[in-house]
């Protein structure tokens, strides 16, 4: 082998290597960008991975949790949460999952699914978030008032705490200022009642028990127990929306409209959409209340 061969040899070796430790080097970049990608996602590699029923409490979880939780909501929003089954995306969520936060009021969904739930992650920790909250059998929407939302926020929060203890003082310092906004929450609606002789509102679906009852006004709901109301009480709720000057009958992007629709063809009141399931909690809440409190002639 001559000299020349020698050098073209050891030329191509050189390049060899310098290509192999340039490939080397990209690919320890690249793994810390996707290392450090997660760790923006979820906080940390070892956050929190939750799963919750409705978006407001994908809202408070987030609140208390910040970037260290990872949530998986199971009703979508627009979705009707009495009847809605989950994607296999979200079942799939389930197994990698360390905490259920139920609602625990008897909202339809949990009565069929969260058994089914538990049994794919027997290991999961169960947080019941209406612990402390005085249940009325007619109606499972509890975080429909604020200061039951304050409740929740703290069931959330001990949850926490008790499964990541080591970020205890975080999770506290981010539950009580939480706390204190919806405190604020609190006293607006009633800053806003206040000031509206307003004293019953008609809606399609009867969710909003909690809150009347909370702010001192009496539910007109044209569902019955999820069914539609028959000739005879769909008359009777015309008569009475008639007799209490009601403007506004409210429903929900969840729920059919069409007796809604049928009771303001009759009484020349109008429709408006308010959604009890949004996740931007404080903003919905506000401005479901200033809608209520506009939505009598009274």
């Amino acid at each position: 082998m001559n000299l020349i061969h020698i050098k073209t040899i050891l030329i191509f070796l050189a390049l060899f290597l310098l290509i192999l430790l340039l490939a080397l080097y990209l690919s320890g970049c690249v793994d810390s960008e996707v290392k450090a990608g997660l760790e923006d996602e979820t906080g940390r590699e070892d956050g929190v991975n939750a799963i919750v029923s409705i978006p407001p409490q994908e809202e408070f979880l987030k609140k208390i949790g910040g970037n260290r939780i990872r949530v998986t909501t199971m009703v979508l929003p627009g979705s009707n949460p009495h009847t809605y089954e989950p994607l296999p995306g979200q079942l799939r969520e389930v197994s990698g999952a360390d905490i259920f936060f139920k609602i625990g009021s008897g909202i339809d969904f949990e009565i069929v699914w969260l058994n089914k739930v538990i049994e794919m992650n027997k290991d999961m920790k169960v947080i019941d978030c209406s612990e402390g909250i005085e249940l009325k059998y007619s109606d499972p929407h509890i975080w429909l008032s604020p200061l039951n939302a304050v409740l929740m926020v703290k069931n959330i929060y001990q949850g926490l705490i008790d499964f990541d203890p080591g970020n205890a003082d975080s999770y506290r310092s981010n539950m009580e200022t939480y706390i204190r906004e919806l405190e604020q929450l609190d006293r607006d609606i009633k800053g806003i009642f206040k000031e509206n002789e307003v004293r019953m509102i008609m809606v399609v679906h009867p969710a909003w028990t909690y809150f009347a009852d909370e702010y001192g006004l009496e539910q007109l709901a044209i569902e019955t127990e999820g069914k539609e109301p028959t000739p005879g009480a769909l008359k009777m709720l015309v008569e009475k929306a008639v007799e209490n000057d009601v403007e506004v009958i409210f429903a929900s992007p969840e729920f059919d409209v069409r007796s809604a629709e049928t009771i303001a063809a009759e009484t020349g009141a109008k429709v408006v959409m308010v959604s009890p399931l949004e996740k931007d909690y404080i903003n919905n809440m506000r401005k479901i209340a200033e809608a209520f409190a506009q939505s009598s002639g009274q």
